[in-house]
């Protein structure tokens, strides 16, 4: 009589996926991991985010999520990130808008990092690659040149409307100022990017597309370091091009562009109102849409979609823009 042995097999739960959500304020980051549910706080300057290297590698963390804000987190991103600690900044508004969706409608420090883990663990956003300090100086120029034309509007606005010749010519004089800041801006922007091959091409294959010039493609080379390297509907969604669905039931509302960076949806919006006059494509394109009843804003909001995925193409295979042949 023969004994058959049945072999017993062994399983063991799978390891849980450990996010820590960092909660990044001027003084202070405060920590939350999951699943473990544990709260923790380090000092937000070079000694406190060398703690946090050693915390994230003695607890395994499979993810860091931080949120963008401004220069805050840029010492935490760039340091987590040298050593190899995986790191995804998340947008503000993407990160309320899901703490909305699960009901977190507190707001404190330890809150919002509890939900950044939370957005982690069930988002599971893309490991953010940080910029070059090269590229955080043309970020830096580029805001104050945003700053500067935003200045000139409300300055045009108030010289068209004043009443003593003393004040328009004073106002005249604080246009002229402002534009000769921006000229400035502008040539040490055109200098930076050549001081770095990579980006020097990138700047060179962005601006052989009709409609992106040096203001446009050093706002995307800053404000945008996914580009050329994730798909079409990942740099649609950070940049905020991307439709959004507004459905409930039968209910079907009409689709919203929102959340993603806004400087670069800012500059996209002048480059796809220039590309429809001056590159074919982009002009044939944006007049299909009109000839089927598309409204200005969602006719103009495709072409900068279009733009943006022609741009990361083109980056993602290193070559110029051509022209279709008729």
């Amino acid at each position: 009589m023969s004994r058959i042995q049945e072999k017993k097999t062994i399983t063991t739960a799978p390891s849980p996926f450990i996010v820590i959500g960092i909660d990044v304020s001027k003084d202070q980051l405060d920590l939350f991991v999951s699943p473990a549910g544990n709260h923790y706080s380090f000092k937000n300057n070079a000694g406190g985010i060398a703690e946090l290297v050693n915390f994230c590698r003695d607890h395994d963390a499979d993810l860091v999520v931080l949120e963008a804000t401004g220069r805050y987190h840029r010492m935490a991103h760039e340091t987590l990130h040298e050593a190899g600690v995986k790191t995804a900044v998340a947008n503000p508004a993407r990160s309320r808008s899901f703490a909305r969706s699960v009901g977190r409608l507190a707001k404190t420090d330890r809150i919002d990092a509890q939900v950044l883990a939370e957005y982690g663990e069930r988002v599971r956003p893309p490991v953010s690659t940080p910029p070059s300090k090269l590229q955080a100086k043309i970020a830096e120029i580029t805001v104050a040149r945003r700053q500067i034309v935003d200045e000139m509007k409300i300055l045009k606005q108030q010289q068209s409307q004043a009443l003593d010749s003393i004040v328009a010519t004073q106002i005249e004089a604080r246009i002229s100022l402002c534009q000769r800041h921006c000229k400035d801006l502008e040539q040490l922007l055109a200098e930076l990017i050549e001081e770095d091959d990579g980006l020097r091409r990138r700047h060179e294959i962005l601006t052989s597309i009709p409609g992106i010039g040096l203001t446009t493609s050093a706002t995307l080379i800053s404000e945008l370091n996914e580009l050329g390297g994730a798909n079409a509907k990942q740099i649609a969604s950070l940049s905020g091009v991307a439709p959004m669905n507004r459905d409930s039931g039968s209910f079907r509302g009409k689709r919203k562009i929102g959340g993603g960076r806004k400087p670069v949806r800012d500059v996209m919006y002048m480059a796809a109102v220039a590309a429809i006059r001056w590159n074919k494509d982009m002009a044939a394109f944006y007049q299909r849409l009109k000839k089927a009843g598309k409204p200005f804003k969602v006719a103009i909001t495709a072409v900068m979609r279009k733009l943006l995925i022609l741009a990361n193409t083109l980056l993602s295979e290193n070559r110029l823009w051509s022209e279709t042949p008729p």
